[in-house]
């Protein structure tokens, strides 16, 4: 009886390492990250990694039976990090732009976005054509689209380009820019936490910015996110992402008229008013 007892004991052992082995050589998908754009890239109430594009990375890295590592780097360097081979990914709510296609391979589109200009209630501006004129003062944040349209669309306007949003809301608040340009989801946010100070603007006669997941140049790993992409847009993965993270942003959208972020299921893309 102790023999049976014995051999059964040992085979639970033997099993109970096998198991841990395998669970040990999982590979690691290493994701790149600012988390602090929530509710797309932050954290939880414990300090853990949570957020849309959290939830992108660990769906993305179990398709391929992997685990995601996320790294939480500053925003500037993200592509260093990825060219550097220190992670695999990056998906950081990051626009695709040609300047940055030359420096990183990008998948097709997972989300669309508008910029919007949060407005000083102080200031004399009006509409965003009023925004170029000498005297007036735009904050940006550095090498953000935002930074880029500013400079592009308001030459006569002084451009003051900071490390974070939050330095960039500050300054409105405060009386010292004008306007703020960014996502119109932060735009909206920013809009309802300091509406004694501001209001939103939102950019006429733009096209959607989109965003994508980025790779080292190269990467093998850039065609499997796109057969990702379209599957878990088919299988309704960005509904649910709605559902848990952007519900109430959805139905202020819906009734503003605002193009959302993500696709249809068939792969249409929504339209202002739909």
């Amino acid at each position: 009886m102790k023999r049976i007892l014995s051999i059964a004991l040992a085979a639970l052992l033997i099993a109970s390492l096998l198991s841990g082995c395998a669970g040990a050589s999982k590979k690691v998908l290493k994701v790149g990250m600012e988390l602090a754009y929530p509710p797309f890239e932050t954290k939880d109430a414990a300090g853990q990694p949570s957020g849309v594009s959290v939830d992108i990375a660990k769906a993305f890295a179990e398709s391929m039976g992997m685990t995601a590592e996320i790294q939480n780097i500053a925003w500037d360097g993200l592509i260093p990090s990825l060219q550097s081979g220190k992670v695999d990914l990056v998906i950081s709510s990051m626009t695709i732009t040609a300047k940055r296609e030359e420096q990183v391979d990008f998948s097709h589109a997972y989300a669309k976005a508008y910029l919007a200009l949060l407005v000083g209630k102080g200031s004399p501006v009006k509409t965003a054509a009023d925004l170029d004129a000498d005297g007036r003062v735009i904050s940006v944040k550095q090498g953000s689209t935002g930074d880029t349209y500013a400079r592009a669309h308001f030459p006569k306007a002084t451009i003051r380009a900071f490390d974070s949003e939050n330095a960039c809301v500050t300054e409105v608040t405060q009386g010292k820019a004008d306007a703020f340009i960014y996502d119109q989801l932060t735009i909206y946010r920013n809009s309802l936490q300091f509406a004694d100070k501001t209001w939103a603007l939102f950019l006429p006669g733009q096209e959607a910015e989109g965003w994508g997941m980025a790779f080292k140049t190269g990467s093998g790993l850039t065609a499997k996110a796109n057969a990702f992409l379209a599957t878990y847009t088919a299988d309704g993965g960005f509904d649910g992402l709605t559902e848990k993270y952007l519900k109430q942003e959805k139905a202020t959208f819906d009734q503003l008229g605002f193009a959302f972020f993500f696709a249809n299921k068939d792969g249409s893309w929504p339209t202002s008013g739909q």
